[in-house]
This record gives C-alpha cells, structure tokens and sequence, in this order.
C-alpha cells in the first residue's frame, strides 16, 4: 500500500521544525473556529435586521458551509499543484478579502451580500482545511494521528469557545436607536464593519507570516507498494465513504445545534433570556468542545479511537433527547453540554477515515471536507422544521446525525472490502 514514509520524515525534520509546524497550524485552528463560531452570533443578528424567518436565518450557515462542497475538491487539486504552505497563504488571504466584504454589505443593508460574504469567507476556509487536516495527520505515526489531529483542534474549540462573548459584546451589544426605527436597523448592520475589518487585517498579517515561516514537507515512500491507484475512485473504499456520511452528519448536527441555541435560551418555557445574554452562554457549548478536544488528544493515546467516538456519540445522542422531552434549565444545559461529546468527533472521524489511505490522503481529504456541507444542509432542515412546527421539537434533526454517528463508532469505520470486490 502507498503511504508516507513518516519514519523518513521524521528523521529528515528537525524537532524544531516539527513543533513550529503544528504550532502554527493550531493557531489557524484557532483562527478557524473563532470566526466560524460568530456565524451563531450573525443567525440571530441579522435575522432581528432584516425580519427573517428560521428558514432564511439559516442560509448564513448554508452559504457558510455550502463553499465546503464547492470548493472542497478543487482545493484538494490546488494542494497537489502548489503545496501545502502556499494554499495555507492563498486561503488565508481568501478569507481576507471575504471579510472585507462585509464593510459594504452592512453599508448597503442587502442580505445577499452578507451571505456572499461569508461564502468567499468560508472557500478560503475550505482550502485552509483541505491542507491542514491531512498535513496534521502526517506529522507523526499514523496510530497517534487522531490524538494528534484532536489536540490541533483543540485549539479551534479554543477560538469557537471565545469568539461567543466576544460576538455577543461587539455585535450583539445593542444600539442607541429606537428599537424598529430605521436607525436602529442601519446601526445594527453596521455592527459587523469594525470587528470583521479587523479580522481581515489579522488573516493578512498571518498569511504574511506563513510566507516567511519553514515548514517541513511530506515524503512519499517510493518502494511501498501500490494497492490503490490514483485513477481509480477511492469512494469504493467503505470507511472512507462511511467516514464522509459520517462528517456530514457530525457537522451539520453541531453547527444546527449552535446555530439555533441562543434562540431556544430565548424561549420563556427555556430560560426567557436576552439575545445577548444568551449569546454569551453560548461559550459553554463551544469551550466545552475545548475541552473535550484536550482531554481526548490524552485518552486516545490509550484507548482506540472508534470506542472513544462511540462513546461520546451516545453521550450526545443521550444529551438532545433530554434537551428535547425537557424544559427549563434542565433542557438548556442538556444542550449546552452536548458540546463537551462533540469535541474529538471530527479529527476522531477524518483520521479513521483516512486510514490506510496513503498517497490518496490529500484526495480523501477533499471528499472529507466537502462533506462539511452538512453544516449548510442540516440547519436548514431544522430551521425548516422549526418554522412549520417548533423550534423545540426541531433539535429531532441534529439527534438523527448523532444517531448515525454511534453506527461509524461502532462498525462503519471498519476497513473491510471494497464496494467494487462484492
């Protein structure tokens, strides 16, 4: 089987260079996650601005995670043409210019063009994942390539854990016009134009560090044997395939969750919150994502990775039938806490996925990441749901993704024969 030559690899980078590289990459993770994370400060926001429905609040996550499908398997091929570290920079600087153009879409108060926005936004986010996810998985021995990939994350989970308050104070903060007068709308919009201005400023100076920094490169064994060739459709390969479901699931259930829970602590049957109050909340969902991703980077270097998965698949399953069949405090934080089981799900899913994949790794990566569209399908279902039935019974939607989940934990992840040889 083809396979990076990781023994190789090692011996030719210097430790050094090894931890500078997932360094760096852990805080784009970071980077990555915070502005992710403002997406469930935007739903509500704008949906205030612009009197939306669920359904329509929820094309910011469609258009948000949509570019992941799009823009996924072209990534894949522009990492293969100009490496790893040049698609990091032009991803970065993707990003920029998507964040930029949230300056005219406020000015100009046109929906449209805020979900442009976070469209352009989100491609270079998709190129940024398509590089760093399997990169990560290569620095180091492919048994410790999900802990590794957890611990990176982790720090996403640290940015997605933050960003919440920070949105809820910059964004969410209200305004001094009269609430419904036109100038209360304009005010609002224009809410967005500071913080993400300097969000661009920030992805250009780090792109501009990327361009100096040293980063080791992958090295292909050229004596391993070959049992996948590269012509060939690698969907045929069942935990691959499984493994992309399973990634479609995870993320649309965590991001329709995310998406939608400063709304549910807004019920009065849940806990009548403020929306900012609630957004601030909204980091015990994401940091306990944190630290989940910490603590699990440590268990799976001991226990297998797919009884860790299935373990915290059930946890959440468990979580969201509570926050469904409850109400008050004991449904918000049965909520909130589905965050802390979500937390190893997708580096523990990608790496298991991925495995015994080889050379092919970059090109699984980009069917992987393409799968990340459940973020843009599944809030819409449940936003769908929440409009014709209720916002309450909506979460049903998210608890079929964790349900699926358990079935990869348990034996979906399993390498077994290809689809072709049945």
């Amino acid at each position: 089987m083809s396979s990076y030559n990781t023994s190789a690899f090692t011996q030719t980078t210097s430790s050094g260079q090894y931890q500078v590289a997932l360094s760096s990459l852990a805080f784009l993770f970071f980077i990555i996650g915070f502005i992710t994370c403002l997406n469930d400060i935007l739903i509500p926001h704008l949906k205030n601005v612009f009197d939306l429905t669920y359904a329509q609040a929820s094309l910011i996550q469609f258009c948000f995670f949509g570019a992941y499908f799009v823009a996924s398997v072209p990534a894949g091929w522009l990492v293969k043409v100009i490496g790893y570290k040049s698609s990091i920079v032009v991803g970065l600087l993707l990003s920029s210019a998507g964040c930029v153009l949230f300056y005219p879409a406020s000015a100009l108060q046109t929906y449209p063009l805020f979900l442009f926005a976070l469209f352009v936004l989100a491609t270079g986010f998709t190129l940024l994942q398509v590089a760093m996810n399997p990169y990560v998985t290569i620095l180091g021995p492919e048994s410790k390539a999900a802990s590794r990939l957890t611990l990176t994350q982790a720090f996403n989970s640290l940015g997605t854990a933050i960003a919440p308050f920070f949105g809820s104070l910059l964004i969410l903060s209200g305004t001094t016009a009269l609430v419904g007068s036109p100038e209360y709308k304009i005010q609002e919009a224009e809410s967005v134009q500071i913080p993400y201005l300097v969000l661009s400023a920030l992805l250009i100076l780090v792109a501009i560090l990327f361009t100096r920094l040293r980063l080791p490169q992958m090295s292909v064994s050229s004596d391993a044997k070959v049992s996948l060739n590269t012509k060939e459709p690698i969907l045929k390969e069942r935990h691959l395939l499984f493994g992309i479901i399973a990634i479609f699931a995870y993320v649309g259930g965590e991001v329709s969750l995310g998406s939608y829970l400063v709304s549910f602590m807004q019920q009065p049957e849940i806990a009548g919150l403020q929306e900012h109050d609630a957004g601030k909340l909204l980091s015990y969902y994401w940091g306990g994502a944190m630290v989940g991703r910490f603590v699990g980077a440590i268990v799976m270097k001991k226990v297998a990775a797919s009884v860790v998965l299935s373990f915290n698949a059930i946890a959440a399953f468990v979580l969201v039938s509570v926050g469904i069949f409850n109400y008050g405090d004991v449904a918000m934080w049965a909520l909130l806490s589905v965050g802390l089981f979500n937390s190893i799900m997708f580096p523990t899913i990608f790496s298991l996925a991925v495995r015994g994949l080889g050379s092919n790794t970059s090109r699984a990566s980009g069917f992987l990441c393409a799968a990340i569209v459940g973020g843009a399908i599944v809030p819409v279902i449940q936003g769908v749901l929440a409009d014709y039935i209720d916002l309450h019974w909506s979460f049903l939607v998210p608890l079929c993704c964790y349900l699926y989940i358990i079935y990869y934990g348990i034996d979906g992840h399993k390498r077994g024969k290809n689809f072709s040889d049945r």
